[in-house]
């Protein structure tokens, strides 16, 4: 209920402040403006390689971009900030059922995975043991705040209607999952996520393992894929208006209304807990934050049991948490798709990383004009949003792309052209870092002299 009225007065805000944004946005975007400082409606950036030649002839969503004008005047999508409203609170009455999974971690903690079924035909069983289902399994990754968005729930529906099989993983505390050990998982700490994929490959050992994470949560998955590397179990990835500097991001923080919701919805969420971690937080420091950064440091950042903060913590945090920290190991394809008016984000100038798009081969960015946070919603979008079509359509095409490499490679061995390699197969068990093949084999596949990057 709490939630609702924070969203409610969000809404309200918004909407008074209507005319205000569109007259702002009609002073700030003139025509001459656009005239001397033309934004492309979808710029796709990453290193030239063969993979980027195939995602641009059969990834149609790559060449047609999510506009909200569609020929028509102005209308409320062209504004990022009402974008990002209408994606994250709008409400959405869904086909898709969950099934709940509570995983017990190794220190005895609690996090939830969320099985996501169609609304027809029968109930899914309460209980599942292991499966040899060849169904894809979909990984989805919420923001760190745990809410569940329009935008989640539609990703759900849309990679059902697509033959996936959506589980959507949800941290300590959150999404009602219960608080079993006094500790928060801290930003970018993949040890969770780690054994949640144990798991989930546990459960579906004959399917390909995608992932998806919107928002800050692809701080998690980001984190998660450069720390296992060629071990994460994960065919490609993609991640949906991300936030990279997120030091940064927390320091500075968006724009005031979204601050101020972000951090009333987290006080509502942890005030369920406050007698808990009373036993090794300051709560009332805790909960008079006006910040982001000040409830990341009441959290994290204290020195021994409800210490002071001390001088250096907050950076040492973030050697420990940030996102790109192990970016050069990551061993997937990774789809980012940001739009310039994100109003979360911020200035995509200095929030987004466009030397690690134009130098790394495993990263492809599809940068919109318009879309919001999480938004690219366009009038007539139909079932499918622009950006989960996109991150579909490049899944499938990656696959695709290495199903022809691993064909090849094998003609060449029948040929007597190269030597005898490993099979193409699957493992159920992972350990990050600690075993050199995965349960796909990435070694032989991506075969970076012969035609990734050529």
């Amino acid at each position: 209920m709490l939630a609702w009225i924070g969203a409610v007065c969000i809404l309200v805000l918004v909407f008074s402040a209507w005319p205000l944004l569109k007259r702002l946005a009609e002073t700030f975007t003139s025509p001459t403006e656009h005239k001397l400082h033309p934004a492309p409606p979808l710029a796709f950036i990453c290193k030239p390689s063969a993979l980027y030649n195939y995602q641009l002839q059969h990834c149609k969503s790559f060449c047609k971009p999510a506009d909200p004008h569609c020929g028509s005047a102005w209308t409320w999508r062209s504004s990022g900030v009402l974008q990002t409203v209408f994606g994250a609170l709008w409400p959405y009455d869904s086909t898709i059922h969950f099934v709940r999974d509570h995983l017990q971690l190794s220190d005895d903690g609690l996090v939830s995975l969320d099985w996501a079924f169609s609304g027809a035909g029968t109930h899914p069983k309460r209980r599942r043991t292991s499966s040899n289902s060849t169904s894809p399994i979909l990984l989805i990754i919420p923001n760190s705040f745990g809410k569940i968005t329009r935008n989640v729930q539609k990703l759900c529906e849309a990679a059902v209607n697509h033959g996936y099989l959506p589980v959507v993983f949800n941290r300590r505390s959150q999404n009602g999952t219960p608080l079993s050990t006094v500790k928060l998982q801290q930003f970018g700490d993949p040890a969770d996520l780690r054994e949640a994929v144990r798991y989930i490959r546990y459960r579906q050992p004959a399917g390909r393992l995608y992932a998806v994470s919107e928002s800050t949560g692809s701080g998690l998955l980001l984190s998660y894929l450069g720390e296992c590397g060629s071990s994460s179990y994960v065919t490609a990835a993609a991640c949906l208006s991300p936030i990279f500097r997120c030091q940064s991001w927390f320091e500075s923080g968006p724009t005031w209304p979204f601050n101020w919701a972000l951090v009333l919805y987290q006080k509502m969420c942890l005030s369920r807990y406050r007698t808990a971690l009373g036993e090794m937080i300051h709560t009332e420091s805790l909960f008079s934050s006006s910040s982001l950064r000040a409830m990341e440091e009441t959290l994290f950042c204290q020195a021994g049991l409800k210490g002071a903060q001390v001088e250096g913590v907050w950076e040492a945090y973030w050697e420990r948490n940030d996102p790109l920290r192990d970016v050069d190991e990551v061993a997937i394809p990774v789809l980012c798709v940001c739009s310039r008016d994100d109003p979360v984000r911020g200035e995509p100038q200095s929030t987004l990383p466009l030397e690690l798009f134009e130098s790394n081969p495993h990263f492809f960015l599809l940068l919109t004009a318009q879309g919001g946070h999480c938004g690219f919603s366009v009038p007539e979008e139909g079932p499918v949003l622009w950006s989960h079509q996109a991150l579909l359509e490049f899944f499938r095409a990656t696959t695709d792309f290495f199903a022809a490499e691993e064909r090849a490679k094998q003609a060449c061995r029948r040929r007597g052209l190269s030597g005898v390699g490993k099979t193409f197969r699957h493992r159920s068990v992972s350990s990050c870092k600690r075993i050199p093949t995965c349960s796909h084999n990435i070694h032989a596949i991506y075969n970076w002299q012969r035609s990734y990057t050529r």
